[in-house]
């Protein structure tokens, strides 16, 4: 396998006839669905969660902690090889994937209307374990449908096609659970809205039932070494080979990608928790914030995942990485402005423009990236492990942001806490910065001893 951080023989581009053409295919249709039953749940365990408990006077603290439920994206790696070797029973005759794709979001569904039963009156404790279940699911879900859509594409153009429909999917989600579902929870509450959502992801099992299995299981049996999973060697090659398979692959390349992988959004992840309960205490109402999500952030967020494909067509993953590493944690100084300047349309709309473009610019090339490194027959366990990686740290960090504005707000008022603490979410992005730039470096010294041009 060639490394696939360098850029040999430049993509055939399409023009906008073959594009449009593709959109119309079922399976480009059905990944944008996919995507979109992922992307759902995501915020409905994180920042969405934390506005309906800051609306319910809950500690910042409590808030912040509850927020580890999030983990489950970041160690789904360590179930991630059962998706991988195993069907599931009954559903199994399906095919692995969609058999799989269909519990997982079967469960979503009624973990989020099990949420949406509870509610913080119903106890944080309940409550919390209801979001550890949906976040569980989730990231089950996440697991194979990064599978399904990387074993799906049949070469680097159908692969580019797919990922841009499942992040413009999965993004559409995002808006959906942070923007409109603040007008639900106006019009019919928290409770209602979370119900709603819940059984909305019946648009993902629609999508489930239609796809297609997209590769013979006796075909990767090959790749994989065929052994029995229940054997010794088996068990091996399910749990230890594809960590082993990525380390070969990548050599000592492997750690600075996983290195930079975890770091990259770091900023986002630590302040992701605060951004809510800092609007409830700014004066913005849900109706307000959900407008300007829907307007400014929803048109931030596609000019970014458009930006971010062409910039990874035109000048290759390594630059798009790095730039999106610069521009991410513009966002969280954005949020200093807004907690020293106070309530201010203008401000929190270039705010939300800056934070979605960079969320959209920098998702885009990620995930295209990290699907390049997969190994045919290990896809689900090693997407879940660099995905792993991409979030591990700054969940766990993110846990403590409440305890931080609450230290800070000790000796400021609770503007200038907030203030501070974006800051330093900022100043977390620079070593993500200087990875990147060290993976762009290799990168470009390993087209020139290729002989390829750079860009």
């Amino acid at each position: 396998m060639t490394d696939p951080t360098v850029e040999t023989t430049p993509p055939k581009k399409a023009g906008t006839r073959d594009v449009f053409r593709a959109l119309g295919e079922a399976r480009v249709l059905i990944t944008l669905l996919l995507g979109f039953g992922s992307g759902l749940p995501f915020l409905l365990t994180g920042a969405t969660l934390s506005i309906w408990l800051a609306e319910g006077d809950v500690a910042l603290s409590a808030i912040g902690f509850i927020s580890w439920v999030g983990l489950a994206y970041s160690f789904k790696f360590i179930w991630a090889p059962v998706v991988d070797r195993f069907d599931v029973p009954l559903l199994g005759r399906l095919g692995r994937r969609r058999g799989w794709m269909l519990l997982s979001q079967l469960v979503v569904g009624g973990a989020l209307i099990a949420m949406a039963i509870i509610g913080p009156e119903g106890g944080l404790t309940a409550l919390g374990i209801a979001a550890l279940v949906t976040a569980f699911a989730s990231a089950t879900q996440d697991i194979v449908v990064d599978a399904w859509r990387i074993e799906s594409a049949d070469n680097d153009e159908e692969m580019g096609l797919l990922t841009s429909a499942y992040q413009l999917g999965y993004r559409s989600a995002i808006l959906a659970g942070n923007a409109l579902i603040l007008f639900f929870a106006s019009w019919v509450g928290w409770n209602g809205a979370y119900a709603i959502w819940g059984a909305a992801m019946a648009i993902a099992v629609v999508a489930t039932l239609f796809a297609k299995e997209p590769v013979d299981r006796r075909e990767i049996a090959a790749v994989t070494g065929g052994a029995a999973p229940w054997t010794p060697r088996g068990m091996f090659d399910v749990v230890v080979g594809p960590f082993l398979s990525f380390l070969k692959t990548h050599k000592t390349a492997a750690l600075l990608m996983l290195a930079a992988i975890s770091l990259y959004r770091l900023p986002d992840f630590v302040m992701g928790p605060m951004v809510g309960p800092f609007y409830i205490d700014l004066g913005l109402t849900k109706e307000a914030i959900g407008a300007m999500r829907l307007s400014v952030g929803l048109v931030a967020a596609f000019v970014g995942i458009a930006a971010g494909g062409l910039s990874a067509v035109r000048f290759g993953f390594g630059a798009t990485l790095l730039v999106g590493a610069l521009i991410g944690p513009m966002s969280n100084l954005g949020y200093t402005i807004m907690a020293v300047v106070g309530l201010s349309t203008p401000t929190f709309a270039g705010v939300l423009f800056v934070e979605n473009f960079s969320e959209g610019f920098a998702g885009a090339a990620l995930v295209a990236y990290m699907s390049s490194l997969t190994s045919i027959g290990y896809t689900a366990t090693q997407y879940a492990l660099l995905s792993s990686f991409y979030a591990l740290l700054g969940k766990f960090l993110k846990g403590f942001s409440g305890v931080a504005v609450e230290g800070l707000q000790q000796g400021h008022s609770l503007m200038t806490a907030y203030a501070l603490f974006f800051a330093g979410t900022a100043i977390v992005g620079i070593p993500a910065v200087v990875l990147c730039w060290f993976l762009e470096r290799r990168n470009q010294r390993l087209k020139r001893e290729a002989g390829v041009a750079p860009g």
